[in-house]
């Protein structure tokens, strides 16, 4: 079953096109991840799907619901947390809680279980009555995720979730998404952490507003053609031009971190052997490099 299913989902704004086209579905109990650079697309999707935007085309369901015209509806079953912390600064932990409890109707007793497993899931048993304001970004992000599932929702958007935290405050966060997941709830994420969405069950590249890809992330690695191999050196862009200049014939070459990555034909590996390389299976960001250049050549070659 599917709890998502969107078909040709269009938002313009002017004459700004800034979803195009887009159709995906998710599985019930999945972990969605939604990937593409600042500006793709991801936030005015995922506003769409939760009934906040009304698309200018295309059609949708969630939880066989329709996006168009039952968005009410939609919007009491699901969780879904902004890019910015949505949250009240100068309501305490509590407060916060206690007031998303009332907003979604929860009973008394509900509200008093739910928060307590709230304080529990997010670290913050003991800190109820400090100020949102005084919490560090970490932590205003576990208690917007409390506030955004406190009424247990069956399915959970999350935008950008992790963006401005620290590397240990994002994995505790991904602990507590997997654990979610595993509980049966479908959870939709956008990200730009490539390393994030290696754990997803499916994963969708937006790129200027088109959906580019599609599918598990050992399904979309397998789109790259050819060998990649990694050269590492402290100075990437003076071998690229080096590279450049030789005239060693490969399918790709980019800076990545502290190497090269070149993907070559198998008959052109033995071009590179006078440099020292190794075979690497591509990552989900040499699947985006891939991707995204195709795009650009595609539209060279129309213009």
């Amino acid at each position: 079953m599917y709890a998502v299913e969107v078909s040709n989902l269009t938002r313009r704004f002017g004459d700004f096109t800034a979803v195009n086209n887009v159709s995906l579905k998710i599985r019930e109990g999945s972990i969605y991840g939604f990937l593409g650079p600042n500006g793709s697309g991801k936030s005015t999707t995922i506003r769409m799907l939760c009934g906040l935007l009304e698309p200018t085309a295309g059609n949708g369901k969630i939880l066989g619901l329709d996006i168009g015209r039952d968005g009410e509806a939609i919007k009491h079953k699901i969780g879904y947390m902004s890019q910015k912390f949505s949250l009240y600064d100068d309501l305490t932990v509590l407060e916060n809680l206690e007031f998303y409890a009332g907003m979604y109707s929860l009973s008394r007793n509900t509200a008093r279980q739910r928060i307590e497993e709230m304080l529990a899931m997010a670290g913050l048993e003991g800190r109820q009555h400090e100020l949102a304001v005084n919490l560090s970004g970490g932590w205003k992000q576990r208690l917007a995720l409390g506030c955004s599932i406190i009424h247990t929702p069956p399915i959970l958007f999350l935008d950008e979730p992790t963006g401005g935290v620290d590397p240990k405050s994002r994995r505790m966060f991904w602990d507590i998404i997997y654990h979610l997941a595993s509980q049966g709830t479908t959870v939709m994420v956008t990200t730009h952490f490539m390393d994030e969405a290696e754990h997803c069950d499916a994963i969708g590249f937006i790129f200027e507003g088109k959906l580019i890809a599609d599918g598990a992330p050992s399904q979309l690695k397998k789109m790259i053609p050819g060998i990649l191999v990694r050269i590492n050196t402290p100075q990437p862009m003076e071998l690229l031009e080096t590279l450049e200049a030789s005239k060693i014939p490969y399918l790709d070459i980019y800076p990545f971190g502290a190497s090269l990555h070149i993907l070559v034909e198998v008959d052109q590996l033995d071009q590179v052997v006078s440099f020292p390389y190794e075979q690497i299976t591509p990552g989900l960001e040499d699947v985006f490099v891939h991707l995204v250049k195709s795009q650009h050549k595609e539209k060279e070659m129309i213009a």
